[in-house]
């Protein structure tokens, strides 16, 4: 899915601001999908003159009107629509692992402190989705909860029984360079 569908799906949770979409990305969607307020607003512009969601402006003391995103029928039917579809192939974007393709061209101790920092990473993600898990309302957010542990978990035991084979890369390419 893309940020303007996205933007769709998470207004028929109920209206919201911007802001509370941008929160929603990275609240309910943060291992699924970065998204930017620079991203967001052009796809609620576009939404919005495409009648599929509507926008209106309420006041605040002492600070700018702000706008307030509502899906409309259409646009409720629109998203249902895409639902029905057949998602896309997963992809999984990582840096950290893109950096592993070329794990030779490190040194041993570079590579040895990638892996522990993506292990700490997914460390922090898993006590994050943990402690979140139990306030979530839907059973949905609750699987994608479960969900995200697991990948999570399982990431790091892999990790931790295979990275021999990328640290061995490094220190074969280390030793060829001396």
């Amino acid at each position: 899915m893309d940020v303007r569908t996205l933007c769709l799906g998470i207004l028929t949770f109920g209206d919201a601001t911007g802001y509370e979409i941008k929160k929603a990305f990275e609240d309910r969607l943060g291992l699924l999908y970065d998204a930017s307020f620079g991203s967001i607003y052009p796809a609620l512009n576009k939404l919005t003159e495409q009648g599929l969601i509507s926008c209106r402006e309420e006041s605040q003391d002492h600070r700018p009107d702000k706008k307030v995103y509502s899906v409309t029928q259409e646009g409720q039917l629109e998203f249902i629509k895409h639902l029905q579809r057949k998602p896309k192939a997963d992809k999984y974007r990582s840096d950290t692992l893109a950096t592993m393709m070329f794990a030779h061209l490190l040194s041993p101790g570079k590579v040895a402190t990638l892996l522990d920092n993506y292990i700490e990473t997914c460390e922090e993600n898993i006590a994050t989705l943990s402690e979140g898990c139990d306030m979530k309302s839907s059973l949905s957010e609750k699987f994608l909860c479960g969900f995200g542990i697991a990948v999570k978990t399982a990431s790091i035991n892999y990790i931790r029984e295979n990275r021999h084979l990328i640290e061995a890369e490094s220190l074969l390419a280390d030793s060829a360079a001396e």
